[in-house]
């Protein structure tokens, strides 16, 4: 895809582009690509504090003897309603689960929620990723379901699941 690409002079200190040599090196890329990159991540960043509409990955790890935890978090996804997309519940020992929660919202909203849930006692380990709905730009790396997927793979977007009840 052809883009108007624009030309323009960046001065830096040479410590931090000799620093951003390295990074370019590590990854394989040119300077502009890695600039642009950048410059998209910021954006998206940008978006996300204003309260871009997004999608989001919750993680947590808990502990399920605590007492009602299971229910309470159930109970809060069950809140979130349509927010809630889909969910993954995997039991990693006889005391420890892990669940990952796909969110879609307002991204204040999902931050929101994800520090509640994430402050709820027993939970002792997770993070959320917060991705803007609409990309920075329109670019290669844009995807969107109204669109083709630009690959053959048949795949189909089902309805959100409800997270199944634990014990």
């Amino acid at each position: 895809m052809q883009s108007d690409l624009v030309r323009f002079g960046v001065a830096m200190e040479r410590p931090l582009l000799e620093h951003f040599d390295v990074i370019v090196a590590d990854r394989g890329v040119t300077r502009s690509e890695l600039l642009r990159d950048l410059v998209r991540a910021e954006i998206v960043k940008a978006q996300i504090a204003r309260g871009a509409p997004a999608v989001a990955t919750l993680t947590l790890v808990y502990d399920h003897h605590v007492r009602e935890l299971t229910e309470k978090l159930t109970e809060f996804q069950h809140q979130l309603g349509d927010r809630v997309r889909s969910t993954l519940h995997i039991h990693l020992d006889e005391s420890r689960c892990l669940e990952v929660i796909v969110m879609q919202g307002r991204s204040d909203e999902l931050k929101r929620v994800a520090d509640r849930l994430l402050a709820t006692r027993g939970v002792t380990h997770g993070g959320i990723e917060i991705i803007a709905a609409e990309p920075a730009d329109h670019g290669e790396h844009a995807h969107r379901h109204g669109h083709a997927h630009g690959h053959d793979a048949p795949h189909t977007h089902g309805k959100p699941r409800k997270p199944r009840r634990t014990g």
